[in-house]
């Protein structure tokens, strides 16, 4: 085939191939689509999202969404959102729950509450259907020392204002436990938390727990209320407890005093007696030196010998006589 055989399939090949692209860079049915919706979007706006690197699918369509829903909001604010990395898709079915509930919601608060963290569908959805939090099971005591555990539904709607900034769920239930355990804990007898648990709820609820929160508590209902220990009856025995060890250790420590005080006195009685075999010693120089000196004849010392010897035989026969007495009162035994 000649040159110009050859130029119309090139021709065709090259228009094919540039509408190949234009089709890929400029997304002309999503524009149809839009058109055919009645929002104005030109060419080159869609041109311009794809240069700073927007999908237009993710803007236009979540646009048609909002204007058939009779919503004012514009390319550029959806545009915005998305380069700020938040889920316009999601914003604006917000906005439709909240249009179509009568509830004031603006773009730029549903755009905040998105960029926060927060579901803002769901704090919709829950403005219109309230959510039930179960708390777990509460322990107080009353005054006369019983243990009364409660379970607390709390039935809850989300504050739309207070959603950026506000405190969650656990916030929510930690103010109702502290208000469950604070009324179980006034109560004089946990009978009468038993009779009327509903004071619990009007005690609670009296109280504001939910300022600061992202929520507004509706009502607060006792779900269960159980009996848990005797904790008086249980402190008190410990306190027994702890009173005996303390009497067990002041008596050890007097026991101990007294044997060390008659160890004392048995060291003092064996000091005494050394004095006495230490006197007793000086008593034969005493004598030699009064013979030496003339104080004392040989008579005067043949007397205190005698009466020295009478003395160890009056000692001796009153011991073998104890002994004896001793031995007959065993035998009779």
């Amino acid at each position: 085939m000649s040159i110009e055989q050859l130029m119309p399939i090139i021709v065709i090949a090259i228009i094919i191939i540039a509408l190949a692209v234009l089709f890929t860079f400029i997304p002309v049915m999503l524009w149809i689509s839009a058109l055919a919706a009645g929002v104005k979007v030109g060419i080159f706006t869609l041109i311009g999202m794809r240069l700073r690197r927007v999908v237009p699918s993710r803007v236009i369509n979540p646009l048609i969404k909002s204007h058939k829903a009779g919503l004012d909001v514009s390319t550029n604010q959806l545009e915005s959102h998305y380069l700020a990395g938040g889920n316009v898709d999601r914003v604006v079915n917000a906005l439709i729950a909240a249009h179509r509930a009568n509830i004031q919601l603006s773009f730029e608060r549903a755009a905040a509450i998105d960029l926060a963290g927060r579901d803002v569908l769901d704090a919709v959805q829950m403005s219109v259907n309230p959510k039930v939090i179960e708390t777990p099971f509460i322990a107080g005591i009353a005054i006369d020392g019983i243990e009364v555990k409660a379970k607390a539904r709390i039935t809850v709607r989300a504050n739309i204002d207070r959603l950026v900034g506000g405190a969650g769920e656990d916030t929510v239930i930690a103010r109702v436990g502290e208000g469950v355990v604070s009324t179980i804990g006034s109560s004089e007898a946990h009978t009468k938390v038993l009779e009327n648990p509903d004071a619990i709820s009007h005690n609670i609820l009296g109280r504001g727990l939910d300022a600061g929160t992202a929520f507004e508590i509706l009502s607060i209902d006792i779900a269960d209320v159980d009996i848990g220990k005797n904790i008086g009856a249980i402190l008190q025995t410990d306190q027994a407890e702890a009173d005996k060890n303390i009497a067990q250790a002041k008596a050890e420590e007097r026991r101990a005093m007294a044997v060390a005080q008659e160890q004392e006195m048995v060291a003092r009685i064996e000091e005494m007696r050394a004095k006495v075999v230490e006197a007793e010693a000086d008593v034969p120089r005493a004598l030699a030196e009064a013979l030496r000196s003339g104080n004392m004849g040989v008579m005067d010392y043949m007397n205190y010998k005698n009466i020295d010897a009478d003395t160890d035989m009056r000692g001796t026969i009153g011991k073998l006589t104890q002994d004896n007495e001793e031995n007959d009162d065993n035998h009779n035994e």
